[in-house]
């Protein structure tokens, strides 16, 4: 049983953010909007059709490429539309079977199980700050502060680097949800090699490389490793208000990432929908600047994470000396 480390150890910050957002604000952030869920959910589908057949009719080198990153990354923001069901945050009214539903469409880019990333999820909330109870931290963050480890997660290692840290979760849970989760991964497994075989056989191996090899074993982890280098690894851990990364506002990583670079603002309110995030993030700004939590961005994450190495879940502001 996990001890709900979060809620233990915030103190007054739940206050003190509320009291930071005026409620007509608040309550304004926290509203549904079904059809503009589904919109993005649509953009997201003609980019990832428009690059498929770009990819598939134009054998040029100039096409593919950007075409093949441009799948991957819309592989990895399904895993996003996934949190946005896990967090209810699509319908005004809660829908069990349109969320379950969703789950299992938006889990499919990645196959990764949506009933294994929900359990993961929930619990990464309610034991955020801790090392042993967060599964994020426990079993995906890297245990050697070591560049070459951290490569690792930008290549088709993270697959079974990933896999590894949800079975070692996973077998904490009860019966009934391991089968339930061992059923969509066969499935999912069972889809991606499907369209893979398709691919391979009505386009030939080029194709089969360009539309599915590269975008999910060579786009995907990056882009993975990218958009988590901006959630927890540069915190304060006595501070529970800084126990995730301010990223600077940016149109370019909303539209990339799908607002979900605003993770420190999502931990302060789970509920604001991701369309929403960035208004969330202008709302706090008094109260960053009051609380003294900085604000990053990619490019300088990437330069302590690597060329500085500094180790994860901890306070990069502090010279590296003094850790």
């Amino acid at each position: 049983m996990k001890a709900g480390h979060y809620n233990r150890s915030v103190g007054d910050l739940k206050q003190r953010l509320s009291a930071a957002v005026p409620h007509d604000l608040l309550k304004e952030l926290h509203r549904k909007e079904p059809l503009r869920h589904f919109a993005v959910v649509l953009r997201q589908a003609l980019l990832f059709a428009g690059a498929f057949a770009a990819g598939w009719t134009v054998e040029s080198f100039w096409v593919r490429v950007p075409a093949a990153v441009l799948l991957g990354f819309c592989v990895f923001d399904g895993t996003v539309l996934l949190h946005e069901v896990v967090h209810r945050a699509v319908f005004r009214t809660d829908r069990p079977r349109a969320y379950r539903a969703l789950g299992l469409l938006y889990a499919l880019p990645s196959g990764i199980s949506p009933t294994q990333f929900t359990r993961w999820h929930l619990d990464h909330h309610a034991e955020l700050g801790s090392a042993v109870d967060d599964p994020k931290r426990a079993h995906l963050s890297p245990k050697r502060n070591s560049r070459l480890l951290k490569l690792l997660y930008a290549t088709p290692a993270l697959f079974p680097i990933y896999f590894r840290a949800a079975r070692k979760e996973t077998a904490t849970y009860p019966a009934p949800l391991r089968r339930t989760i061992a059923l969509e991964r066969l499935a999912a497994t069972a889809l991606h090699l499907g369209v893979a075989t398709a691919i391979g056989l009505l386009g030939g191996w080029e194709r089969l490389v360009w539309l599915w090899a590269v975008p999910v074993f060579l786009v995907f982890p990056p882009a993975f490793a990218l958009n988590r280098l901006g959630q927890h690894y540069d915190v304060v851990p006595g501070e529970p208000a800084k126990w995730g990364t301010r990223m600077a506002r940016s149109r370019f990583w909303e539209t990339v990432y799908l607002w979900s670079n605003y993770h420190l603002e999502h931990h302060y309110f789970p509920a604001v929908p991701f369309y929403r995030l960035r208004e969330l993030n202008a709302g706090l700004t008094p109260f960053f600047t009051q609380e003294g939590v900085r604000e990053r961005r990619y490019r300088d994450l990437l330069g302590d994470w690597l060329l500085r190495n500094r180790a994860p879940h901890t306070d990069w502001s502090v010279p590296a000396a003094r850790l």
